[in-house]
């Protein structure tokens, strides 16, 4: 495991992971005693930085090549800037509803299209739902989804909803990696 990975686990432990006897509900509907809150965890510009880095690291020892980096605001959008930042490439936000004023865009940021080899991102996973959203719509446009990263995966669910769609898919951190339940699907039961 690398010094960055280990780094972004000790951050995500210490200032984004809360543990109650009480479940939570988490946005997905599912019910755990463990909530994430990726925001929090990087709410300080040096952790988020290493969290970045660390991505941008296992993206590189992947081999992924990528234009523009970006997903569904607001679970993606400091990944998406930070992630430009170190590596020069162009960010993107996508919004959850379409604007109905100016230019009417779904997307902001880097014009996405056919050739646009797209890095999509998330904070934390469930159940999938938002990074999915994210990736219908850059689908939409004509963009090449080349690799979905998130910080955390709470689960088994969205890898198997990325393999079957024929997108690879890696989370930085996994629930094991944090010590803490998987949720959803099979994996709560």
């Amino acid at each position: 495991m690398s010094d960055l990975r280990e780094r972004t686990i000790d951050i995500v432990k210490t200032y984004g992971l809360v543990h109650r006897e009480e479940p939570f509900r988490l946005a997905s509907g599912e019910l755990s005693h463990d909530y994430m809150n990726g925001k929090k965890a990087l709410a300080a510009g040096d952790r988020l930085k290493t969290a970045c880095e660390a991505i941008v690291e296992m993206v590189a020892e992947q081999g992924v090549e990528f234009d523009a980096v970006g997903g569904l605001t607001l679970g993606a959008d400091c990944y998406a800037y930070g992630i430009a930042m170190l590596t020069g490439k162009e960010w993107f936000v996508v919004r959850k509803q379409q604007k109905d004023h100016g230019a009417q865009k779904r997307v902001e940021g880097a014009e996405l299209g056919p050739g646009v080899r797209v890095l999509l991102v998330d904070d934390v996973v469930t159940t999938a739902g938002s990074i999915l959203q994210s990736l219908d719509v850059v689908q939409e446009l004509g963009a090449e989804v080349v690799l979905a990263v998130t910080l955390v995966d709470r689960g088994d669910v969205g890898r198997i909803k990325f393999a079957d769609r024929g997108i690879p898919y890696s989370p930085l951190l996994t629930y094991a990696d944090l010590g803490i339940r998987p949720v959803g699907g099979a994996a709560s039961a």
